[in-house]
């Protein structure tokens, strides 16, 4: 009855795939609006939980994961180099996605989550000692204040740094990752950010980074760069950052703004709303930590990873399948019809370096 398995795997992502597709387009373009996150978050919860039961079938727990982010979208496959590729196909265990601030009532921010990848140990990994890797994204608001008294709203996801052990001569971002790290924890200890040398060191690394990336850009000018954006490794997105805006700060900049809102509404002035003149000083205040940043597509990746790679990923397994590996017997599944399948017709696997 093996060959039933298969089969039943793929009518599991038809149905999980068909709810996340209902669930999605009707929050459409109202992503932000906090209800229908939650509501759909909580909507979807023991769906997810039925995968994960299916998914730990010996038969799949081994590889699901690792056909799937090797069969990524394109907007996580674009941060996967060759050398990030071969790691995660030996390594990778699990991955799970958890808006961890929605409660059982549906209350909390749905745009924090937290990614917890799971890793082999030992000997069956010879790239590094973790057996986790916990990256959380908490959701945060900022209100600016310009010099000139122009008033800029930010919002976006933060992080803090998460630290690899890397074995010897393993580590593909090049010491990038200690260094952010290196900087957080010093940060922490009070001083000026940017008179620490562990900031000196950060700058040193992403310097070095470019020049070795445009150095193999020169030297294969016909070739497409192995590297993911900026020379940088998959693995430099746990380094990642985005801000340092606290949870209070955050706090006081949605009060802020809803009040600047509902000011606007009602036809009232709000001061700094209109400086357009100040623009250029937008600019300005973007680049204070732009200097950190050791991974500046980190919020982009995670969100695909969290919103289309997790809750669509029995369709990207099913896709890695060459249709030849479901072996139905005919005397199980008749289909009439008297027109042989075109091969050219047939879905391709999709091939991996």
């Amino acid at each position: 009855m093996f060959f039933l398995f298969p089969f039943l795997l793929f009518l599991f992502s038809l149905f999980s795939l068909g709810l996340v597709v209902i669930v999605y387009s009707v929050i459409g373009s109202n992503l932000n609006n906090g209800y229908i996150v939650r509501q759909s978050t909580l909507l979807l919860r023991p769906l997810f939980e039925k995968r994960t039961q299916v998914i730990a079938e010996p038969d799949l727990r081994d590889t699901f994961w690792t056909r799937v982010m090797l069969n990524a979208p394109a907007e996580v496959e674009e941060y996967i180099t060759m050398t990030d590729a071969t790691i995660l196909a030996s390594t990778l265990k699990n991955l799970t996605v958890e808006r961890f601030e929605i409660d059982e009532k549906g209350q909390g921010e749905p745009r924090s989550f937290r990614l917890t990848f799971e890793f082999r140990t030992g000997d069956e990994n010879p790239y590094f000692e973790n057996e986790k890797l916990v990256k959380t994204f908490y959701w945060r608001k900022q209100v600016i204040t310009a010099p000139k008294g122009h008033k800029r709203t930010w919002d976006g996801l933060v992080s803090e740094p998460v630290r690899i052990n890397w074995k010897k001569d393993q580590d593909p971002t090049k010491g990038l990752l200690d260094a952010a790290c290196d900087l957080a924890e010093a940060e922490k200890k009070g001083g000026d950010r940017k008179k620490l040398p562990e900031f000196t060191k950060v700058l040193e690394k992403k310097d070095e980074i470019e020049a070795a990336e445009d150095q193999e850009m020169g030297d294969d000018e016909d070739e497409l760069p192995e590297d993911g954006p900026g020379g940088m490794s998959f693995f430099a997105f746990f380094g990642y950052r985005g801000s340092d805006v606290t949870a209070e700060q955050s706090e006081t900049a949605t009060k802020e703004d809803n009040e600047r809102f509902e000011k606007l509404l009602k036809g009232e002035p709000v001061e700094g709303e209109n400086d357009e003149e100040d623009d250029d000083e937008d600019d300005d205040i973007e680049d204070e930590f732009d200097d950190i940043e050791v991974f500046p597509g980190g919020e982009e990746l995670a969100i695909a990873i969290a919103e289309d790679l997790w809750p669509n990923a029995l369709k990207y397994y099913v896709t890695d399948q060459d249709i030849e590996e479901v072996d139905f017997d005919d005397s199980e599944l008749d289909i009439s019809g008297d027109e042989e399948e075109d091969e050219n017709d047939r879905p391709r696997k999709k091939t991996k370096v």
